[in-house]
Parts: structure tokens; C-alpha cells; sequence
């Protein structure tokens, strides 16, 4: 029978080998590296053998057998806290491990037929050591999410190429992965899942009685990319001018601290923006969305500095507003289309449109509260910058427009002009148009 700890017998074994009695500040660097990937592998083997041993544990603390249970017999309500107290690990980490063994674990048929674990590719690349328990937790759970959306075929690719581009990566770089291979297998999952984030985009600002202005928030994808690639690249800046200046660390700024003064920078921007002083140069906001996807609205786009895919409605949404560079791709990842960066609404077209649209030219909020965005999308349509193709509207009517399946027409040229917007047949069986704009409430239009 095969000795289960003998790859980790092997892996202790080099590294005694290179480590043994010696101080550890008198190895070399090449066998510093070498010894750190040693006991990194012993690591991931041992999460095997403990992913084994717990799931069994757990197997025969079933809760059928109650007071025959392993668990009870030894004093525990159940294996998640036998395991925690044993290992020192809270019942979180502790029922992690009991999930990655049952889905690594072999298989019996009920005539006694070994089959092969639940999650093969997983359960191989751990017993190897590989990968360790967290990465194949990470990708069970995620596996099972999605199993039913996404079909048997799918998820074994996407097992596969997982366990294959885990190694080498850091949890937080795996879960960036993770992040894009659950968009990749339930793509219909990610509007839903924009439009919960939304309802949970707030932002809390008061004053406390120190005199802190406290900021508390959580911003949707959509909202928060110009916002954090921002303040990054202030934040870059300043870290740099910091090493330049040979500044000791003990007296210089955190990142938090940082981070702070790049808003206050921002605000005082906005607030006098004939100054050009802030280091944001080469600081855009890309998304990036395949041609097929684009054309067809399937699939999803991924925004440049931000982890969590969006869905193809929130990339059109956010290519049509101010600041941000669509690169669209085709078949083969090669760019069809950079957007073109100075396609913004010039200062006097945006006085030209609040002279014609009054605001937003659908519900009627405040210049202040809207946008001047582009009918025809200038990277997916090469619609132009002009008064004929723009419109003002505020964030809600924006959505609106494009995710409730809106219309837009300009009749007419310059401020004079008038804006329809064309309602959805579900909405009116007829698509009446409906004015909007200034010339809603002209008495002459009345």
C-alpha cells in the first residue's frame, strides 16, 4: 500500500539537507531560495494529509451517529471545533479543510467501484503539493457555485486551468483569478450581481467632535475605478518624491495618509480647476471589452487597475461618460479600437447643451447633477463629439436609458434643437416619443 506521507517525508528531507544544524544567517542566498521553496512544498503537502485526515474525521463525526460521533466521543460538538482547537485555527479554517478533502478525496460506488474524486485536477495538484489548501478551496467553492450555471465541460476546464495557473501566485493575485474565472463561467451573474452593488454604493461624510472629517463608503466598480486609479496615481507620485528625497521612513507618510492627502488634492482640483498640478498624467481609466461582446452585449469587460469584472451594459455606460478609454479587442486579444482620449464635450458644448437640454433633458436635475454623453458610443459607433450626438443626463437617467432599453433622437441643430427619448414597447406599445430638455416646458412648444 502507498505510504501517504512520503512526499512530505521527501520534501522535510531536502530541506534538512540544505538546512540541518547551520545558522540560518550563514546560508547562502541561492540556498536561502531553495530552502524556502522546500518547506513551501512541505507546506502544501501537509495540507493534503490534514485535508485527508479531517475530512475523515468529519466522515465519522456525522451527525447520524450521535453519540457514537468521533467529534462527541472526544468532548467536541462537532469535527470543525475538534480540528480548530487541535490545530489552532478558527472553525472557518477548520471546516475549509474538511471541504477540500471530501472534494479531493476518492470515491467509492456502492458496489464498492473506486471512482475518481469529486474534483480530480484539484485533488491531483494537491497531493503532488502543487497547490496548498487554500487555493484549492478557493477554487472548490467556487466550482460549486457555479456548477449548474455553467455545465459539467466548462467546469472541468476551468478546474483544470486553474490548478494550472495557481502556482506562483500570491492569495491576493489567485483571487483576482478566481475573480475572473467566475465572470468567465456565469457571465449573466455579473449585472445582477452590479445592480445589488449599486443599492450598496453609499458614502458617509460628517464631522466628529474632535474636528476629523471622517469618510466612510463603498463605491460599485462603475463608480470607484476613476476614483482609486486616481488617488493611485497621486499616491505613486508622492511615494516617489518621497524616495527621491531619501525621506527616513519613520518620517514618511503611509499609504492612508497618502491616500488623504490625494483626495483633499482632488477636491481642491475640482474646486479650481484652472490649476493643472496634479501627477495624473498616464492615469486613465481603460476598459477592456472583446468585439464579439461588445457587438453582441454577452460576456463581460474588465476595467484596468480593478479586479472584479463588469457586464458589458455597465462598460458601454461607462465608455459613453468623461474620462475613460475603451480598448476593444477582437478574436485574438488584438486591439480593434483604442478610444480616443480627447473625445470630451469641450466647455463651451457643455453650455451649449445645458442651454438646449436645461440639465438632464430627461428628468430635469440640475446642470450640476448631469453629464454630457455621447448617443452614438464613439468607440463601438465612431460617434462624433458634437452638440447633434451629445445629451445631458444625470447618473439615474443614464442607467435608465441604457439598461431599460431607451432611445434617443436629436431633431434639429444647435441649442434650438430638440431631444426625444423613445420609451421600450413594454413601456408603450406604440414607442411614442416624449420630449424632453428645455423645450419640455417651452409655452410655444405646449
Amino acid at each position: 500500500m502507498m505510504d501517504q506521507l512520503a512526499p512530505l517525508t521527501s520534501a522535510v528531507a531536502a530541506a534538512r539537507a540544505m538546512w540541518g544544524g547551520a545558522a540560518v544567517d550563514s546560508l547562502a542566498p541561492a540556498v536561502l531560495i531553495q530552502l524556502n521553496e522546500r518547506l513551501a512544498e512541505a507546506q502544501r503537502l501537509l495540507d493534503a494529509s490534514r485535508a485527508r485526515i479531517a475530512s475523515e474525521i468529519a466522515r465519522q463525526s456525522r451527525p447520524e451517529l450521535g453519540a457514537d460521533s468521533l467529534a462527541k466521543q472526544q468532548g467536541y460538538r462537532n469535527p470543525t471545533a475538534l480540528i480548530a482547537s487541535v490545530s489552532g485555527s478558527t472553525p472557518g479554517d477548520a471546516s475549509r479543510l474538511v471541504k477540500v478533502g471530501d472534494a479531493t478525496a476518492p470515491r467509492t460506488t456502492l458496489t464498492g467501484e473506486p471512482t475518481p474524486a469529486r474534483h480530480p485536477f484539484v485533488a491531483d495538484a494537491l497531493a503532488a503539493g502543487r497547490i496548498g489548501a487554500g487555493a484549492s478551496s478557493a477554487i472548490i467553492t467556487l466550482l460549486d457555485k457555479v456548477a449548474f450555471r455553467a455545465g459539467q465541460l466548462a467546469i472541468e476546464r476551468a478546474e483544470q486551468m486553474l490548478v494550472e495557473k495557481a502556482p506562483g501566485l500570491a492569495a491576493d493575485q489567485f483571487a483576482r483569478l478566481i475573480t475572473r474565472a467566475e465572470a468567465w463561467l456565469d457571465p449573466d451573474d455579473i449585472a445582477p450581481r452590479e445592480d445589488e452593488m449599486r443599492t450598496e454604493t453609499t458614502l458617509h461624510l460628517y464631522e466628529d467632535r474632535t474636528g476629523m472629517i471622517v469618510i466612510n463608503g463603498k463605491l460599485c466598480p462603475e463608480l470607484g475605478a476613476p476614483v482609486k486609479i486616481a488617488l493611485e496615481a497621486i499616491v505613486a507620485e508622492r511615494l516617489r518624491a518621497q524616495r527621491d528625497a531619501s525621506i527616513p521612513d519613520a518620517a514618511a507618510l503611509t499609504i492612508p495618509q497618502l491616500q488623504a492627502r490625494a483626495l483633499s488634492q482632488l477636491a481642491e482640483h475640482a474646486l479650481g480647476c484652472t490649476q493643472r498640478d496634479l501627477p495624473l498624467e498616464g492615469a486613465t481609466v481603460i476598459v477592456r471589452i472583446d468585439h464579439a461582446d461588445l457587438v453582441d452585449g454577452t460576456g463581460y469587460a474588465t476595467i484596468d487597475g480593478v479586479a472584479a469584472p463588469v457586464s458589458v451594459a455597465t462598460a458601454r455606460r461607462m465608455a459613453a461618460g468623461g474620462g475613460i478609454i475603451s480598448c476593444v479587442l477582437g478574436a485574438d486579444s488584438e486591439i480593434l479600437d483604442w478610444g480616443r482620449e480627447k473625445r470630451l464635450f469641450t466647455r463651451a458644448q457643455r453650455l451649449a447643451l445645458v442651454e438646449r437640454d436645461g440639465g438632464c433633458a430627461m428628468c430635469n436635475a440640475p446642470p450640476s447633477h448631469s453629464k454630457a454623453h455621447h448617443l452614438r458610443w464613439w468607440a463601438r459607433d465612431a460617434g462624433p463629439t458634437d452638440l447633434s450626438n451629445g445629451v445631458l443626463l444625470c447618473t439615474a437617467c443614464h442607467h435608465r436609458i441604457h439598461d431599460n432599453g431607451w432611445d434617443i433622437r436629436i431633431d434639429g441643430t444647435g441649442t434650438r434643437a430638440k431631444v426625444w427619448f423613445i420609451p421600450p414597447a413594454r413601456v408603450s406599445s406604440d414607442r411614442s416619443p416624449r420630449l424632453g430638455g428645455r423645450a419640455r416646458f417651452d409655452v410655444a412648444v405646449a
